[in-house]
């Protein structure tokens, strides 16, 4: 079971108490973004005090609706579900620059969990994040290989029925792409919540 998640985390890489209201000069701490999905709803709830750069930068892609269209792209059942990098023809789109690594934060690459994908280089993650679907501690700082391990910023509140969807579609090798789902399952839209769901205890 190690060595396969060890072969999986070798690719996960970028694939070819209650709170003052927030104002515009103090925004959430923990903002709320809802992904509508083929597939169904799923609501992220984002930690900015454990992960601010990380937040920033996924709430920068939100806003200016690149998510719209994406993919998952790659899909462990087992492992995690991973977006945010291409679109149904599989084309990239153009990224912003890479958010520092902020995975010695305390979180945990537990289930239900969102967080960074990143290439080799620590400090390399853009657009691209995941969704462990099961514990994933070797994904946890400082990591089983001294890289840094992988930043967790957020995690399900609503739509865990969704990502259990997701991990169990049937999936294929394709190109330079593994674990690819062979209908894809799109994200319809990515969208800040202005009114935050109370999560369910």
């Amino acid at each position: 079971m190690y060595q396969k998640l060890m072969t999986a985390l070798a690719g996960l890489t970028l694939s070819a108490a209650a709170l003052a209201a927030p104002t515009a000069a103090t925004p959430s701490a923990t903002p709320q973004v809802e992904l509508k999905t083929t597939m169904g709803d799923i609501v992220l709830e984002l930690d900015r005090e454990k992960a601010p750069k990380s937040v920033d930068n996924f709430l920068a892609y939100v806003k200016s609706g690149f998510y719209k269209g994406t993919i998952f792209h790659r899909v462990i059942d087992g492992f995690m579900i991973q977006g945010g990098g291409y679109d149904e023809k599989l084309k990239g789109k153009p990224v912003n620059k890479p958010v520092p690594i902020e995975s010695n934060n305390g979180l945990s690459n537990a289930k239900y969990t969102l967080a960074m994908a990143r290439m080799g280089d620590p400090n390399s993650a853009t657009s691209q994040w995941f969704i462990n679907v099961e514990d994933n501690t070797p994904l946890n700082y400082p990591g089983p290989d001294g890289s840094g391990g992988y930043t967790v910023f957020g995690k399900v509140i609503k739509g865990f029925e969704t990502v259990d969807k997701i991990k169990g579609v049937l999936v294929d090798d394709k190109g330079i792409f593994q674990n690819i789902p062979v209908i894809p399952v799109s994200v319809k839209s990515a969208t800040i919540l202005k009114t935050p769901i109370q999560p369910k205890q």
